[in-house]
């Protein structure tokens, strides 16, 4: 594969977990990460060592009728090895919990946000896969929902 192709392919797999992670494909997700995947969001108050522990995580805050919008723009991806490569991705996030309050957010609020995501991945058996992720955050904006607010969603996070 050309250098291009190797890039391409490492922005399939980032957009895979982002689409995984939004609609709640936790077997999907699984296989974006390599076993021994390490992460670190926020400031390094979330960090976790291996992929049973990261998916852990992520199916506990972001599971049930919490919706996410995760998008992530301007990679950068340099290729570092014949199997090797990093990346830097901006992204930007919106998190609508309706519900009661969670351990990480409190019920009937909002969260817009955005980071600088810096990543790791390994190619094995032709395959990239992530094998460290996470994100410095540039700023977060927590609002309440408003009474008057509906949220529909495909997890049935409902509120009137």
């Amino acid at each position: 594969m050309s250098e291009r192709d190797e890039i391409e392919a490492i922005q399939q797999l980032k957009y895979r977990y982002m689409r995984a992670v939004d609609l709640k494909l936790w077997d999907e997700l699984h296989d974006t990460f390599w076993p021994e995947v390490v992460c670190s969001y926020g400031d390094g108050t979330h960090s976790f060592e291996g992929r049973d522990a990261v998916l852990g995580f992520l199916r506990d805050s972001l599971g049930g009728n919490l919706v996410t919008l995760h998008q992530v723009h301007h990679p950068q991806i340099e290729i570092t090895g014949p199997n090797t490569a990093r990346g830097r991705w901006y992204l930007v996030d919106y998190v609508i919990n309706a519900g009661p309050d969670r351990p990480l957010m409190k019920g009937r609020s909002t969260l817009l946000g955005a980071a600088f995501y810096h990543d790791q991945y390994e190619k094995r058996d032709g395959e990239w896969r992530i094998l460290s992720t996470g994100y410095e955050r540039t700023f977060e904006q927590f609002d309440d929902l408003p009474e008057s607010s509906e949220v529909h969603s495909r997890w049935d996070a409902e509120t009137g």
